[in-house]
């Protein structure tokens, strides 16, 4: 078994294609090499280039490769739906131009859902009609990355979002053939959704094709739950800490990639808010060492 461990642009508060503040491409590249990791996913579409020409020379000089990348689009809204056809097909062809293997499929932050972020029994559920046409949306990207580009399509559970909660991913699972779509398991957005991320891998681990490392401090998600506070506040907070220093088991993690002779890459995630003390290379570095630290 060969686990490999990489990192994301999220990890350095990258979460769409362009931002004023968000740092350059290159000095991502150069801060997760820095710290220690071999793979980077590509992030947003739109936000490293998408010309390989540009992007695989600076890969290169790094010993960086991509691992995959994320469509993290509004699944959720059928007037969205030209927009989330449009991220799939780039992010597909530059994952194919890398030779990358990942194909993350995540139902974006929704207004109706992000209030209601660690809170189950309040969330806001899709009737029959609406559930049926996210199904399908998702489904047609899975069926997308896999038989036209050859690509390893997976779910991804994300807070605030109508993909959230263990039933309501366990029904996806249930709906959409396996053969098109595997698991991405964040370890962190299990652990906010209220879920025991543990027994979620002892039940699928058959089906976990690629692994997100996230934590959760404890002591902020009993806050944020209590005070029913929304995501995006959350996330201000500090719910996601760094791994080793919230909730998450992650030696039991590791026992169970073992036990499945899991092989390939488990990219840490640690969705930052850039305005809270340290540095998104301080956390990349310590997180690198706790990883090291637990046999990773």
């Amino acid at each position: 078994m060969t686990i490999r461990i990489g990192n994301a642009p999220c990890s350095w508060g990258i979460e769409f294609p362009s931002d004023p503040s968000y740092p350059s491409w290159p000095s991502v590249l150069d801060q997760c090499a820095g710290a220690g990791y071999r793979g980077i996913e590509l992030g947003p579409i739109g936000y490293m280039p998408e010309d390989p020409a540009i992007l695989a020379p600076a890969l290169a000089e790094r010993d960086l490769e991509i691992i995959g990348g994320v469509v993290f689009q509004p699944f959720h809204d059928s007037a969205k739906w030209d927009a989330v056809q449009d991220a799939s097909q780039r992010t597909c062809k530059a994952l194919v131009a890398h030779g990358a293997e990942h194909l993350v499929l995540i139902d974006s932050i929704s207004p109706r859902r992000a209030p209601t972020a660690g809170r189950a029994n309040e969330a806001e559920q899709m009737g029959a009609t609406e559930w049926v046409a996210f199904r399908d949306r998702i489904a047609s990207i899975a069926k997308l990355g896999t038989e036209e580009y050859g690509l390893t399509v997976a779910i991804h559970a994300h807070a605030a979002g109508f993909m959230d909660f263990e039933p309501e991913l366990e029904r996806l699972l249930d709906e959409v053939d396996e053969g098109i779509l595997k698991i991405c398991f964040d370890t962190g957005h299990h652990s906010y959704a209220g879920f025991d991320p543990i027994a979620f891998m002892d039940r699928h681990m058959d089906r976990i094709s690629y692994m997100h490392f996230k934590d959760i401090d404890p002591v902020v998600k009993a806050d944020v739950v209590a005070r029913s506070t929304d995501f995006y506040t959350a996330c201000g907070q500090g719910i996601f800490c760094n791994l080793g220093h919230g909730d998450v088991d992650f030696p039991a993690v590791r026992q169970r990639l073992l036990d499945a002779g899991f092989s390939g890459w488990c990219t840490v995630e640690q969705d930052c808010d850039p305005s809270l003390p340290g540095t998104p290379l301080e956390d990349a570095r310590a997180n690198r060492e706790y990883l090291q630290s637990i046999g990773f």
